[in-house]
């Protein structure tokens, strides 16, 4: 990637960090509905970020979530000669730990534990909280739905959903992340006629249970499409949307799944792209409201693993274009591509960030190269545009990044920080 100083011919520009009158939380994986889009403005910092914090986030995947002040995420501990997960509380403006709760144990048997191809260590809990300031939500490796209490972390309620739902999980344990959509929490991995379910936050009272088909690792999206509000999951056997209200099947299409994949569904208007790894490609459909309901329109598909695969790194999407890191992570160079999302046509890609993660600031896309580097970049079709860069973090940085209140919250396997944009140091 062509280096940019923090510094040099950043001053005139007018990008900018503006938490006031926007300011948000990013309450779970991929922020608010599962977008990874935040409404605040972004501004570079003259002399660039300030980190205000770092913190040891060892092993695993997870992501940050953060609400009413707080950040959590999983990390793996040994406690008492034991190795658990936990699911940790941070100050967001301090990064002090607040608490910490255990939620299984740290053992991925099919994992980076025993150095599987492509992931030479570093493995460990996969999945993100998700938090709405009074409860924090944890979905386990092992499908175990947490609800704890967010002011101490005290357990409030617990489903099993391999013993209560017949749950089948995959054979490196599941990473799908809990989504917060109105109250309730919708997870997947149940068995027939109960694949895909939602809880009632306050008590954990089942609030519906739908479809047949097997879980993958990708957590699913909640979008208005039609004028009707809809959980979108990315299943084995391709996307599967519900209504976020009752659970009733709104609409499917084929997409089948091969090996592994983590990536999210991403919506744009009426169109959704899903896209995995292992030779399976992606592709994006139509989603049409007729007098029967809806039905979804193939718009275009490829396969392989160049052009538009990925296999947990989830693109964004503006204006009809996707914005990501789309690539296998076998490449480990891979670019950061922009791909028209009606057509599929590859408008540009620039090289060097491997299979990290993004956001989307106003009009800004935050990249977090697998390297650890921070890259700000302007989200057009037009040609790759860099800001500025700055690397914040050491170790594998999987997971993705998440922004609240002009700060931006990123994590690896080794080390956790937060970035202040807002301040002109």
């Amino acid at each position: 990637m062509r280096a940019v100083s923090l510094e040099a011919g950043l001053v005139g520009m007018s990008l900018a960090c503006a938490p006031a009158g926007v300011a948000s939380d990013w309450p779970q994986y991929r922020g608010v509905s599962g977008a990874a889009v935040t409404q605040e403005t972004l501004q570079w910092p003259k002399g660039g970020p300030k980190q205000l914090w770092t913190t040891d986030t060892p092993t695993g995947f997870s992501s940050f979530a953060v609400s009413k002040g707080k950040t959590y995420t999983l990390v793996a501990r040994t406690v008492e000669g034991a190795p658990l997960t936990l699911c940790l509380a941070l100050d967001a403006a301090t990064g002090k730990e607040l608490w910490g709760t255990p939620t299984g144990v740290a053992k991925f048997p099919s994992g980076g534990d025993r150095g599987a191809e492509g992931n030479s260590g570093g493995d460990g809990p996969r999945s993100t909280p998700a938090a709405n300031g009074e409860r924090v939500f944890i979905y386990s490796a092992d499908m175990l739905l947490y609800c704890l209490d967010a002011n101490n972390g005290r357990e409030v309620w617990k489903k099993d959903i391999a013993k209560e739902f017949g749950g089948r999980n995959i054979g490196w344990k599941s990473a799908l992340s809990p989504l917060i959509e109105g109250d309730l929490v919708c997870v997947a991995g149940g068995g027939q006629g109960e694949s895909m379910l939602a809880f009632k936050q306050a008590n954990g009272e089942l609030a519906w249970k739908s479809g047949d088909a097997a879980m993958t690792h990708a957590t699913p999206t909640a979008a208005t499409i039609g004028g009707v509000r809809q959980i979108i999951y990315l299943m084995q056997t391709g996307l599967v949307s519900v209504n976020a209200t009752s659970g009733e099947l709104l609409w499917k299409f084929p997409f089948p799944y091969l090996t592994a994949t983590g990536c999210s569904p991403v919506v744009g208007g009426d169109i959704v792209f899903c896209t995995a790894g292992y030779e399976v490609g992606g592709a994006a459909c139509q989603v049409i409201k007729t007098a029967n309901g809806f039905e979804a329109k193939q718009l275009w598909r490829t396969r392989g693993n160049s052009t538009a695969a990925s296999l947990w790194s989830t693109p964004v999407q503006k204006d009809g274009y996707l914005y990501g890191m789309l690539s296998h992570k076998e490449f480990a160079d891979g670019p950061l591509k922009c791909i028209d999302l009606k057509t599929g046509t590859l408008k540009w890609q620039q090289p060097g960030f491997g299979t990290g993660n993004l956001l989307l600031a106003d009009k800004y896309l935050v990249a977090l190269a697998d390297n650890g580097e921070v890259v700000v970049a302007e989200a057009s079709p037009e040609s790759y545009k860099e800001i500025g860069r700055f690397k914040a973090l050491t170790g594998k940085c999987w997971s993705s990044p998440a922004w609240s209140q002009g700060r931006l919250f990123v994590r690896s396997t080794q080390v956790g920080a937060c970035f202040d944009f807002t301040s002109n140091n």
